[in-house]
Parts: structure tokens; C-alpha cells; sequence
């Protein structure tokens, strides 16, 4: 009841911003709804105290309703995850956060990003393609929650 009157009240758009180790929990929430394998709190919480990792979140009012991060290593990055709550999907809300993102990424001296997406995962690899990510390779099996799908390997210079 509390989740649907915060989102009665909720104004605008969501905010934008990076996300730190506080927010390990809303975020390990946000990803447990999302993949069929969720990540633990502790498991953000130590990714988010890594200084090679960036991570932004979308905020709605007090509520964190997306989030997007990556591990940054010389001048490359992978994507680890990203997820958006389900009812803001198909709003342009990931959109908004991977650009921001890649834009942080190459401030930090990014020139090639990587990531994995599941090949079923329509609205994701439309994003990614939308971006102007190609892709570069494929692991047969990679998700056994997902009946054995397999990943498809993306990549998107920045430079």
C-alpha cells in the first residue's frame, strides 16, 4: 500500500544520480524483482566500496526505481547490471541511465565498454543496440535460470 501511495506522489521524473554504498540494499532489492538470480546487499555493498566500480541509480521521491554498474579497469568497462522497476520499464528510463552513464565511463577515461545481455532479453538488447552497441560474441548456456540461454557479448567504443 505504501509502494503505490509513494508512487501516487511521486513527482516528475526520476532523479539521477550516483549511487553509493548505501544504497546496496534498494539496489539488491531492485535486482532481485528483475533477474531470475538476484545479488545479495553485501554483495552491492562491496561492489559499491570498490573505487574501480561506477554505479548511478534513478530515484523517485525516496524510492530508487532504477540503477546501472559498471567496473571501470585502465580504459575499458563492463557493464555489470542494470534494472529498472517494472512499472517504469518502457519509459525511456534506461535510456537515460546508460547515457549518462557511458558519458561518466569516458569522462574517466573509457574507450571500449563491454557487457553481456541474455539473447531473449528483447527490450534490453534494443536498448543496447539503440546506444550503439554491436555484437562481438556469444556463450552458448550462459544463463541455467533462464533454460540454458545464451549471452550475447556486446561492445560500444567511446572513443
Amino acid at each position: 500500500m505504501i509502494d503505490i501511495i509513494t508512487r501516487l506522489f511521486a513527482r516528475g521524473d526520476p532523479v539521477l544520480s550516483q549511487a553509493g554504498a548505501s544504497d546496496a540494499r534498494a539496489l539488491a532489492a531492485l535486482h532481485g524483482a528483475a533477474f531470475h538470480r538476484g545479488w545479495s546487499e553485501s554483495d552491492f555493498e562491496l561492489l559499491l566500496l570498490d573505487r574501480n566500480i561506477v554505479a548511478h541509480r534513478a530515484t523517485a521521491g525516496r524510492k530508487v526505481v532504477g540503477f546501472i554498474i559498471s567496473r571501470l579497469v585502465l580504459d575499458e568497462a563492463e557493464i555489470l547490471s542494470t534494472a529498472v522497476a517494472a512499472h517504469r520499464r518502457g519509459k525511456g528510463l534506461a535510456r537515460q541511465m546508460l547515457d549518462l552513464h557511458l558519458r561518466r565511463l569516458a569522462g574517466l577515461g573509457a574507450r571500449t565498454v563491454f557487457l553481456e545481455v541474455e539473447d531473449g532479453n528483447a527490450p534490453a538488447r534494443r536498448l543496447y543496440r539503440r546506444a550503439g552497441f554491436r555484437q562481438v560474441g556469444r556463450r552458448e548456456g550462459y544463463y541455467p535460470a533462464a533454460q540454458g540461454a545464451a549471452a550475447l557479448i556486446l561492445r560500444r567504443d567511446l572513443a
